[in-house]
C-alpha cells in the first residue's frame, strides 16, 4: 500500500472527506459505491464492483433477479437444464 501523503480527521458522525484529488484520480463522484474492507489494522476503501454470487468473479457481472451472477455461471445454470 502506497501511502498518499494527506491526514484528515474524522468528523463527529465518523466520516472523513476523501480530497478531490484523489476522488478525481480514482474517478470517483459523488453518489458512487464504495466498499470498506479491512486487512489487519489497516482499513481499506475500494470503489465497489459487484461479485458473483456463486464464484466471486468481478468479471462480465450482470443482475440477474435482484443479485449479481457472472456470465461464465449464467451459462453453467443454463447447461443443469439439458
Amino acid at each position: 500500500m502506497k501511502p498518499a501523503g494527506v491526514v484528515r480527521k474524522v468528523d463527529q458522525l465518523g466520516r472523513i472527506v476523501l480530497p478531490k484529488s484523489l476522488r478525481k484520480r480514482y474517478q470517483m463522484n459523488e453518489g458512487d459505491p464504495v466498499e470498506i474492507l479491512v486487512q489487519g489494522d489497516h482499513i481499506i476503501l475500494e470503489r465497489y464492483r459487484p461479485r458473483c454470487v456463486f464464484c466471486g468473479s468481478m468479471d462480465d457481472v450482470n443482475d440477474f433477479k435482484e443479485r449479481y451472477v457472472c456470465a461464465a455461471c449464467m451459462s453453467d445454470m443454463g447447461h443443469l437444464r439439458r
